[in-house]
């Protein structure tokens, strides 16, 4: 943790991309409980499971799942319009922030540190969730995967953010609460950072051992 907080002082820290849900937005939960949500609203209890059942899935496939496995009057294209509505109204009206979320944007850019998201959720979706929750004006871009075409099982998402910012991988700390784009950032050279999310990945061994700091809170970075 101190040579971060000697480089962000030194000012060897040039740029932050941040992933958003699980590390700014404390959105993991729909991704758990969506297809229990919808089946709730139809008057339908999900089985035991079913969000890791669901959790491997695309939301195309998740749909078809949940049309052919449970007696619902609605086929497989409306299930998912409803799931995409029920996304769009939790982003839109209730994800709030992780605590400690603006002290620490605040701490970074009043330093210098120009600060990004680079995210694999729709951009309408995380733009209306990081301006209701006061965050979006800390945000110099916001980078999707889908719009950049790679996921975060590569590095293109963070290059193009860093290219952005014009800032080496040496110098640009990327904060991931997934274990999989942790090691994608850190294997590239980005300097790590491991967030702790309680919905979101199990191997929090891992996301400690492979960030260069490892966060249980937000407020536990070395500003």
């Amino acid at each position: 943790m101190a040579d971060i907080k000697t480089d962000l002082a030194n000012g060897k820290i040039k740029g932050a991309i941040f992933d958003l849900d699980g590390v700014l937005l404390d959105s993991m939960s729909i991704w758990t409980d969506l297809g229990a949500r919808y089946l709730a609203d139809w008057g339908v209890e999900a089985e035991e499971g079913l969000a890791e059942t669901l959790f491997s899935m695309s939301m195309e496939q998740g749909a078809e799942y949940l049309a052919s496995n449970y007696d619902i009057p609605v086929d497989a294209g409306e299930v998912l319009d409803g799931m995409r509505d029920m996304l769009r109204d939790f982003y839109f009206f209730e994800v709030g922030a992780k605590e400690g979320a603006a002290e620490l944007l605040e701490g970074l850019t009043s330093q210098g540190v120009l600060a990004v998201a680079a995210t694999s959720s729709p951009r309408l979706h995380v733009e209306k969730a990081l301006e209701r929750n006061g965050l979006l004006k800390y945000m110099a871009k916001i980078f999707t995967c889908a719009e950049i075409g790679y996921s975060k099982h590569t590095p293109e998402i963070y290059d193009a953010a860093a290219a952005y910012m014009n800032t080496d991988r040496s110098t640009t700390l990327v904060f991931e609460d997934s274990l999989y784009a942790l090691k994608t950032a850190a294997d590239a050279g980005f300097r790590a950072v491991g967030v702790f999310d309680a919905d979101g990945e199990a191997d929090q061994k891992g996301v400690e051992e492979t960030g260069e700091i490892y966060l249980k809170e937000l407020a536990e970075f070395p500003l």
